[in-house]
């Protein structure tokens, strides 16, 4: 296991326990989100960076009985969490890396990603890697519940000309890595952008 990926363990094993009660009020901000996606019955997701799984429930609830959910995380304490609050019963989940996901190409249809982006430790070659397992046209949804400058002002640090998810970061970066982004959007209130793959 790489420098990065034991950091990013470290970091999410700790605050694995108390994670959702830490932000009780982000439940609506997900279902918005996922709502964005305009997944239908039927369709195959993937929650990448799944973490507790709060994504889980309204993507089970976009896609049916009839769909597929996925969530996959690389920190096993994060999918523990899942399972304690009961949101294995909506998606399966997956101890994974989203750099090397053990998934079948084009196997998606959409895939969520929430606060995922800032633990990347190769953002255009995982960006890649999420590419592979979406189908050609399929959708990127990278969200986070609030914005960066709200974000930045709870983690007492500045906003920084080098932060990924900027928007003249973001594009290119998404462009180099086989995706169109087709909307994006940084309020206090959430961070939302969406991407196509290109074929």
């Amino acid at each position: 296991m790489s420098e990065d990926h034991t950091h990013v363990q470290e970091f999410f094993t700790v605050r694995a326990a108390d994670w959702d009660s830490r932000f009780p009020d982000d439940g609506p901000a997900y279902a918005a989100a996922v709502a964005e996606l305009g997944l239908r019955e039927g369709d195959r997701v993937l929650d990448a960076g799944c973490g507790t799984g709060r994504a889980l429930p309204p993507l089970r609830a976009a896609v049916g009985a009839s769909g597929t959910v996925v969530g996959a995380d690389l920190t096993p304490a994060m999918l523990q969490a899942a399972v304690r609050a009961g949101r294995d019963g909506d998606g399966h989940l997956l101890l994974a890396d989203v750099g090397a996901l053990p998934l079948r190409s084009e196997a998606f249809d959409a895939v969520f990603a929430a606060g995922l982006i800032a633990h990347l430790p190769q953002p255009s070659e995982n960006l890649r890697e999420l590419r592979r397992v979406v189908r050609p046209g399929g959708l990127l949804a990278l969200f986070h519940p609030i914005g960066r400058a709200a974000l930045a002002a709870r983690q007492g640090r500045q906003i920084t000309p080098g932060d990924l998810r900027a928007e003249p970061n973001l594009r290119p970066l998404l462009a180099g890595s086989g995706w169109r982004m087709t909307s994006y959007v940084d309020e206090d209130a959430r961070f939302l952008a969406l991407a196509v793959r290109e074929d």
